[in-house]
């Protein structure tokens, strides 16, 4: 019996990867070049802020680049304006990318911005899909945790107060990792958190994708163009794969706003809470979900709203209302610690 010929793509399927191939070159490479340009301006030398920077700390020996983070201390020459003497306040910071792109080197200018402000800042890599899918960045980031508890000090740092911040997929896994410092759960990477006994003393989730699964949500909610859906389709479909089942119980934790939505029991209460979202993010809904959820649970939190501002906009700190958005950002921070 003769095998039959392999079938040939249509024209139209032919386009639809190519469009998504060209869009994904663009949102990629466009925000890594975006990271590079302005590292170099010379207001982007830590120096200049009187910060001293660690590069390329290992918080997993033998982990390769994955598992690496950066440390941001503020110096003596920064004294005059930090908020925080040391012992420092801890920021443990989850870059965003689609849990797909980017690294703590395209998040430099958010380890000067915590830093200025006199808080020591561990700017941390992890595990990206498709190649390492869920829960491969929790893994990481739960085990970059334990390392910013147990080693701040070395850092100046003080390990009863750490704050958990990450933007887009950072904030997903920065919120999810919150979860597990309160709730202990059966996975032992998990569990491993909670045993940390530390709570974070507040989270900054910003801009945050939070729900992965049903990424179609967005495009109910309201119309989106092409090129967005194809980053939100892709951005799920790495990071999960075809098949969200595969991943048993844990596949929660994709989720984490949907079990706050459920009414999440903790042994520890949930640390108080930030969010900022431009009104003209795709993924505004969701910090919008975030407040309604932490309301119901009287967690204390604030989720602010920037007209007309897009996904990401405080990372263009030249503008006002970013400018507006890191301010509210310190106020909060400085309220709760």
């Amino acid at each position: 019996m003769s095998t039959p010929p392999p079938r040939l793509a249509t024209p139209a399927r032919l386009h639809e990867r190519l469009r998504i191939r060209l869009g994904r070159a663009v949102f990629d490479y466009g925000w890594e070049g975006l990271a590079r340009l302005g590292k170099l301006v010379p207001l982007a030398r830590p120096h200049r802020h009187g910060i001293d920077v660690t590069y390329d700390v290992s918080y997993l020996p033998g982990g390769g680049r994955y598992h690496l983070l950066d440390v941001y201390v503020p110096s003596g020459a920064s004294s005059q304006r930090t908020v925080f003497q040391p012992p420092y306040p801890v920021v443990l910071y989850i870059h965003g990318g689609g849990f797909r792109i980017l690294s703590k080197d395209t998040h430099w200018l958010m380890g000067l911005a915590f830093a200025r402000r006199g808080m020591v800042v561990m700017n941390i890599n992890y595990r990206l899909s498709p190649e390492h899918p869920f829960p491969s960045a929790l893994h990481d980031v739960a085990a970059a945790y334990r390392f910013a508890v147990e080693n701040a000090a070395v850092f100046s740092g003080d390990p009863q107060r750490i704050i958990l911040a990450g933007e887009s997929a950072g904030a997903n896994l920065a919120l999810t990792l919150a979860l597990l410092t309160c709730a202990r759960r059966e996975e032992p990477w998990a569990e491993a958190a909670f045993d940390q006994g530390v709570v974070p003393r507040a989270v900054i989730p910003m801009c945050g994708m939070l729900q992965v699964t049903d990424w179609e949500r967005f495009v109910r909610r309201r119309p989106l163009s092409q090129f967005l859906q194809d980053r939100l389709h892709e951005t799920a479909e790495a990071y999960l794969g075809h098949d969200v089942s595969l991943h048993g119980p844990s596949a929660e934790l994709a989720d984490p706003l949907v079990l706050l939505e459920q009414g999440l029991q903790t042994e520890r209460p949930l640390p108080p809470m930030f969010a900022g979202v431009g009104t003209a993010d795709p993924l505004l809904d969701d910090s919008r979900r975030l407040g309604h959820a932490l309301t119901r649970l009287a967690v204390p939190h604030e989720v602010r709203y920037y007209p007309g501002e897009v996904h990401a906009f405080h990372a263009f700190v030249f503008r006002e209302q970013a400018r507006r958005c890191w301010q509210e950002q310190f106020a909060f921070i400085d309220r709760y610690l």
